[in-house]
């Protein structure tokens, strides 16, 4: 079996080097910019969306590796599924980063799981749940996204991550 921290390293820089959905999309019809303040990561999430489908999904942006590889794989992972999917999909994956989530419990999150070990580095945490943030902001109509605690989305659904 492979080194789970070889493969997280693996695919942290393979979708940071040829990130999945890169790009802004010209006829998006929900849209949020992200910004982590704590290392400068600016993440634009669009989408086009056919009635609760996310049928495009779109991000641009300046990122770390953990942030742009997040928003890739978070991208693929949304892509054709319903707005409530989507929205489970991020409540799972921020209770994961944030060591909230029993990964021996069911779950939705697939190959997002090699995010798994981020909990255990409170500084890149922020960095992987950006994406994540933006696209809950896309969602709720809500233009701009944080990670800083009151201007973070997510902050009840995920105390002071």
């Amino acid at each position: 079996m492979a080194n789970p921290r070889a493969l997280y390293q693996e695919m942290i820089l393979e979708h940071n080097r040829k990130p999945r959905n890169f790009g802004a999309l010209a006829h998006a019809t929900h849209h949020a910019a992200g910004h982590n303040p704590l290392c400068g990561d600016h993440i634009d999430i669009s989408l086009v969306m056919q009635g609760t489908t996310i049928e495009q999904v779109g991000f641009v942006g300046e990122a770390c590796a953990i942030c742009k590889s997040s928003a890739s794989m978070m991208t693929v992972a949304v892509k054709g599924k319903s707005q409530a999917d989507a929205e489970m999909l991020i409540g799972e994956f921020v209770a994961m980063t944030t060591g909230k989530l029993d990964m021996n419990s069911p779950h939705h999150l697939g190959h997002l799981k090699i995010f798994a070990g981020i909990a255990d580095l409170p500084v890149r945490v922020k960095c992987a749940i950006l994406p994540w943030h933006t696209l809950h902001a896309a969602f709720h109509a809500i233009e701009g996204s944080s990670t800083e605690a009151e201007q973070d989305p997510m902050h009840v659904m995920s105390g002071d991550a």
